[in-house]
């Protein structure tokens, strides 16, 4: 059967979608059960206990692992929509509902003209490397509403930008997808958004902001680019600890402090070089904004002090985004965070007492996930680079000879 367009309608990727979503509900209703730690306790236990607390009009004011902005609490309290569940249940099917709105949005997008659905494919077989930690975690609603903003930027910028400034009160990280917005539009969208939902919850609700302060102490978390340094450490003597610090699992003891300046440090090179890449950017093109957006969340996912494997949902979304458009230099990149996916469902959970003892398959595996996103994020970033900074044109041999010749005499 073909549609309008004369398409062909994808039974075979909307098969793989039922049929590997199928899959990770019974993992995370407990049907079947991955080797590790139970990834679905977030869910039942932390969750829950905040949707108790966030339900009576407050926030989390003394819990030091509620660390996210206040529209979270709109995540964490979304399973109440559904009273006839239990909690977990009704949040698991609320994340895999979110989930068939990103492979939704990018089927629609990929049948449009000059669109490929390369990004549907790599939304649906992406995801499921992950495991069932994708639906354990609220990620997946944060990155649908990722995708329908880059989606909407180029005939919507204030829809993009209003949705980015929502996510931005999700999690933070959805403000990145502006890295490549040149309209102002979508950056007065943003702020007009973001501003009035922070507003509102500060008025409405005690301790909306109660989060940032619970940042400042946390150390440098097992599964970082920076926790290497550690766990190679303490293989030579190293005297730190590993501890359940601010709600993970980090590093604490000595340097550990200067780990996480240097991952910082990290953090504003990277932003430094976003924002020379906008002053030099000239050829912009429809797929710049995704691709943008896909490398300034990889490369301060990469450089964070903590990589926690839901943040793979994230880059699988953007990358999804950008490999919608043909055009998009992105595929390399985009192939590297779907190895590194497949890496961390190893890591975690099937073999995190190995990485939280540092032995030599737990490192082993750190080196190939962490690995593979730098190498990603620093590929990507050229590619963005070449792709739309203008340089001059080259100059022929024969313009050269010209214009070494003398001027005739007049």
């Amino acid at each position: 059967m073909t549609g309008a367009r004369g398409a062909r309608f994808p039974y075979g990727l909307l098969g793989a979608w039922g049929l590997t979503r199928l899959v990770l509900l019974l993992f995370v209703l407990r049907v079947f059960v991955l080797p590790g730690p139970d990834v679905t306790g977030d869910v039942s236990v932390i969750y829950r206990g905040w949707y108790e607390i966030l339900r009576t009009g407050t926030f989390p004011l003394d819990d030091v692992t509620w660390q996210y902005p206040p529209a979270a609490s709109l995540a964490i309290l979304s399973p109440g929509l559904l009273p006839f569940l239990d909690y977990p249940s009704a949040f698991f099917v609320l994340a895999l509902l979110a989930d068939l709105v990103v492979c939704a949005l990018l089927l629609y997008a990929g049948v449009r003209p000059g669109r490929t659905l390369r990004g549907a494919w790599v939304w649906v077989a992406g995801l499921p490397l992950l495991g069932p930690t994708v639906y354990a975690r609220y990620d997946v609603m944060v990155t649908a509403v990722a995708v329908a903003a880059l989606l909407a930027g180029g005939r919507h910028p204030r829809v993009m930008g209003a949705l980015a400034g929502f996510g931005a009160l999700l999690k933070v990280w959805p403000v990145l997808l502006l890295a490549g917005a040149v309209k102002r539009r979508a950056w007065t969208a943003a702020a007009v958004t973001g501003g009035g939902i922070a507003v509102l919850f500060w008025a409405a609700m005690p301790g909306a902001f109660s989060f940032l302060a619970f940042q400042r102490g946390r150390g440098t978390e097992v599964e970082s680019l920076g926790s290497l340094v550690f766990h190679v450490a303490r293989h030579f003597g190293w005297s730190g600890q590993v501890l359940l610090n601010y709600g993970s699992v980090e590093f604490l003891g000595p340097y550990v402090d200067v780990v996480s300046a240097a991952a910082l440090t990290l953090s504003a090179a990277a932003l430094g070089w976003l924002l020379l890449w906008r002053l030099r950017s000239g050829r912009l093109r429809s797929h710049t904004l995704a691709d943008a957006a896909f490398v300034a969340v990889l490369m301060f996912t990469a450089t964070s002090r903590v990589i926690s494997p839901q943040y793979m949902v994230w880059l699988v979304g953007i990358g999804a985004v950008c490999l919608c458009f043909r055009g998009s230099r992105m595929t390399p990149p985009v192939a590297m965070v779907l190895g590194a996916c497949g890496a961390t469902v190893l890591e975690f959970p099937v073999w995190f007492s190995h990485v939280v003892i540092s032995d030599w398959l737990g490192v082993t595996l750190l080196f190939a996930r962490d690995g593979l996103l730098v190498a990603a994020a620093l590929l990507a970033a050229r590619e963005l680079w070449w792709g739309t900074v203008t340089h001059p044109a080259p100059i022929l041999p024969a313009q050269a000879a010209r214009t070494r010749e003398p001027l005739s005499p007049s």
